[in-house]
């Protein structure tokens, strides 16, 4: 049975899990503006993006395009569905994602089949991508993921857990920046969060959203952390 109590909390793969999560949040915000973490704040905009094509897709919309942008913007064209619910998905979407990248880490099965559906999400997308920097990034992190495969099953290198666990902490921190740094500290009057408060019958502005959106996603990393101690208990 699961110890959702956590009372013989911490083993020593607990203690490696929150250790590798501490480091890799270190390593992330010391390197935060050099072009180490470009193609992974790349790939965290494209979760967003993906994000807002999956909640269309899902209330019977049309994605007809997606785009990611060098300086780390992004759009994506729709036709229909349900836009109250297509324009929170973006943020609350990679926050969501980053916690079940974070959660699959926690085992090399799990880990193994979040490549395998990262790599297959990347290419579908090859075919909706409007321009180049789009396509060269799914190419190049299908590239990636396929050499970090080969690693695993055929050296002694296994690294492809601590992969998929850097991408999803990088997912998580990246979304909870993103939604501060749109949608509270310069409160872009294009951003999700404001075309959200002008749909939304709740009297809320723009900033309101992004605070809430902020406290969502900060929800989700904390839950993948709790939960994959407890997966690890």
């Amino acid at each position: 049975m699961p110890n959702w109590e956590l009372k013989s909390c911490c083993k020593h793969d607990q203690v490696v899990f929150l250790v590798t999560i501490g480091v890799f949040t270190v390593v992330i915000l010391a390197l935060w503006r050099t072009v180490f973490l470009t193609p992974f704040k790349l790939i965290t905009v494209f979760l967003h993006e993906a994000s807002h094509a999956v909640a269309c897709i899902l209330t019977c919309g049309r994605v007809e395009g997606m785009q990611v942008h060098a300086n780390e913007g992004g759009v994506t064209q729709t036709r229909g569905g349900v836009y109250w619910i297509i324009l929170p998905a973006g943020y609350l979407g990679s926050s969501f994602w980053g916690m079940v990248l974070i959660l699959a880490s926690t085992n090399i099965l799990s880990a193994r089949i979040a490549a395998g559906c990262f790599a297959l999400a990347l290419l579908v997308v090859l075919f909706v991508a409007k321009n180049w920097t789009l396509r060269g990034l799914c190419i190049g992190f299908i590239i990636f993921l396929a050499i970090i495969w080969i690693l695993q099953e055929t050296t002694k290198v296994r690294i492809l857990r601590y992969v998929i666990l850097f991408i999803g902490v990088m997912n998580s921190l990246f979304s909870v920046y993103d939604i501060y740094d749109d949608l509270i500290s310069r409160r872009v009057h294009t951003s999700d969060a404001e075309k959200f408060a002008e749909v939304c019958p709740c009297p809320c502005n723009g900033v309101s959203w992004g605070v809430i959106w902020g406290m969502i996603s900060i929800v989700f990393l904390c839950g993948s952390m709790y939960l994959g101690l407890v997966i690890l208990s």
